[in-house]
């Protein structure tokens, strides 16, 4: 398990989406025909948003069991793989920025069809298209930051709550688009 880290909030950049694109294009050159495609999630996907500097993604791949075969090629690529880490049908890697010992991705890989993918996906097309619940979200992100300011795992069961309710709104929103 990844150790917590400090909650560090920072204004939305466009980087971001640059980074993630990036990465996505280094993991598909990696892991071939097994991917499907690689979707950037989280906060850090989402304008005007403050977020933790860590891209959140998910590699939706054709089948688990020959994906755990590609843990040699993630820790290639610099990612410590973490297994399932807590939710069954996923399977969880880190990547670290060498330069400065920060996390700087987390990849949440999930098998072509999971609800996750949707529940995530949902989640952030939702936030992007409701700018005040974005908002609303943002003010549970600081509270939760003020009670937890250097445990990441404490921060974000802080604002779970709010994140399981929203996500069910979330949900009903994309299946009517």
């Amino acid at each position: 398990m990844p150790p917590p880290i400090p909650v560090d909030l920072q204004p939305h950049t466009p980087a971001w989406s640059d980074a993630a694109a990036r990465e996505a294009q280094r993991l598909a050159e990696a892991l071939g025909p097994q991917l499907i495609a690689v979707h950037h999630i989280g906060s850090t996907a989402i304008a005007g948003l403050l977020a933790k500097p860590i891209l959140d993604m998910i590699p939706e791949v054709r089948a688990l069991a020959a994906f755990d075969a590609c843990q040699a090629i993630l820790a290639h690529l610099g990612y410590e793989w973490w297994g399932e880490y807590g939710m069954p049908g996923r399977r969880y890697a880190t990547l670290t920025d060498g330069a400065t010992g920060q996390r700087c991705i987390q990849l949440h890989v999930f098998e072509t069809g999971s609800p996750h993918i949707v529940r995530h996906l949902a989640f952030r097309d939702y936030l992007r298209s409701h700018p005040a619940k974005a908002r609303e979200y943002e003010t549970v992100k600081l509270r939760s930051r003020e009670q937890h300011p250097y445990d990441s795992h404490a921060y974000s069961e802080a604002k779970s709550d709010w994140v399981r309710l929203t996500e069910a709104e979330a949900i009903a929103f994309y299946r009517t688009r």
